[in-house]
């Protein structure tokens, strides 16, 4: 079999992966919101536009993409009572022991070493900003996992941050020295990814 003729493109992926956020109410710029809270006391300089650059790259690996797109699907899924027994009554209770939720979210986070894990341990445990509304069931919609996957990003973002701290540091610079955009330096390297 051909896998080439069955890939999907990228590119396709990112923006089904921002439109499914969009559609469960979720912007960047409330991650962003998060992601500032943590890394502000830490960054002189840094605006919410250095966060939102960093939101945006972190959405751009494949591993958050396909997290973020089985946790919404699943979420979904279990608002319209499609999940088999007794995975719907799981998933729509939130239960506390289920951890799979966690166990996807986690999964993501790796990729942007020990201080986003800990970072993560921390949102999923502080539930803070959007967070916190997600994780109340408000209105009837599930997002036992979206709440996990939204404090997956803002820790993998605010430790893409902090790694970037230390480059400036060594530069003997702030985030006031820099542009969002050269939040992700690695982007200026020609067939890099983020």
């Amino acid at each position: 079999m051909d896998n080439q003729t069955s890939r999907v493109h990228s590119r396709t992926v990112e923006q089904a992966t921002v439109d499914a956020l969009k559609r469960r109410g979720v912007t960047i710029e409330e991650i962003a919101k998060i992601v500032y809270e943590m890394q502000f006391p830490y960054n002189k300089g840094l605006t919410i536009d250095h966060c939102i650059e960093s939101i945006k790259s972190v959405m751009k690996k494949r591993e958050m993409q396909h997290a973020i797109l089985v946790g919404i699907e699943l979420d979904e899924l279990a608002e319209k009572k499609m999940l088999s027994a007794p995975l719907q009554q799981i998933v729509e209770a939130d239960e506390g022991l289920f951890g799979v939720d966690e166990t996807i979210a986690l999964g993501a986070v790796f990729t942007y070493g020990s201080i986003a894990v800990t970072t993560f341990g921390h949102l999923d445990k502080n539930k803070i900003g959007i967070i916190s509304k997600l994780d109340t069931k408000a209105g009837g919609s599930i997002h036992t996992f979206l709440d996990d996957l939204v404090a997956s990003i803002a820790a993998s973002a605010a430790s893409r941050l902090a790694h970037r701290t230390r480059d400036l540091q060594e530069a003997n610079e702030t985030f006031e020295d820099i542009a969002p955009e050269e939040t992700a330096p690695e982007t200026n390297i020609k067939g890099a990814t983020t």
